[in-house]
């Protein structure tokens, strides 16, 4: 069994609005040695394109390995393949909903309820508003579950200077929740 440092961060990237979030977790990761396991969506592949401007075989040119959104024979689709857990970023109401349900129909959600299943952390950046009713009741359905809700809420405090200072502080802020340092961001208290 792999030692925690080469355990991979399953990263899941939906359709919502967020691509940056996910591109810059995965430089992230490649920067701190991590190596990361990574599926998008099919929404999650067109998004990136429109707000990124770029192609999304990018984004799985950065990850240690990609898998399709239908290959369920993926190591990440099991229970017995160690992970470090799972950060979904963003993460759209459609798969909000299905990983609250366990509606694994897609590599993403099975990923997600095999995660809840072992125990490990998921982390959901849950990226909609205004919120309604039920947006809510799934979100506290998969807080129940053992889901941690991560809303990209920029710490402004820091006074980011730019849109990718923000990102970055929120990445940061994902990976210190999951106990791995990094300097992405500055924690309260701390000097600039």
């Amino acid at each position: 069994m792999p030692s925690m440092n080469g355990r991979p961060l399953v990263v899941g990237i939906s359709g919502a609005s967020g691509a940056i979030y996910g591109l810059h977790l995965l430089q992230a990761l490649r920067r701190l040695e991590i190596p990361a396991y990574l599926v998008m969506t099919e929404a999650a592949r067109k998004t990136f394109a429109v707000e990124m401007g770029r192609s999304p075989d990018e984004m799985e040119h950065l990850a240690t390995r990609a898998f399709a959104p239908d290959d369920f024979a993926a190591p990440i689709a099991s229970g017995s393949f160690p992970t470090r857990g799972m950060i979904v970023a963003p993460c759209s109401i459609k798969s909000l909903s299905a990983i609250a349900n366990s509606f694994a129909d897609n590599l993403l959600v099975r990923a997600a309820d095999v995660t809840l299943k072992e125990g490990r952390p998921l982390l959901l950046m849950v990226r909609e508003t205004p919120l309604h009713l039920g947006h809510l009741r799934l979100m506290v359905r998969a807080a129940e579950m053992g889901a941690i809700l991560f809303p990209p809420v920029p710490a402004l405090y820091q006074h980011p200077s730019s849109l990718e200072a923000m990102v970055d502080a929120t990445v940061g802020r994902m990976l210190a929740r999951l106990g791995i340092e990094n300097d992405l961001y500055r924690p309260w208290g701390t000097e600039s």
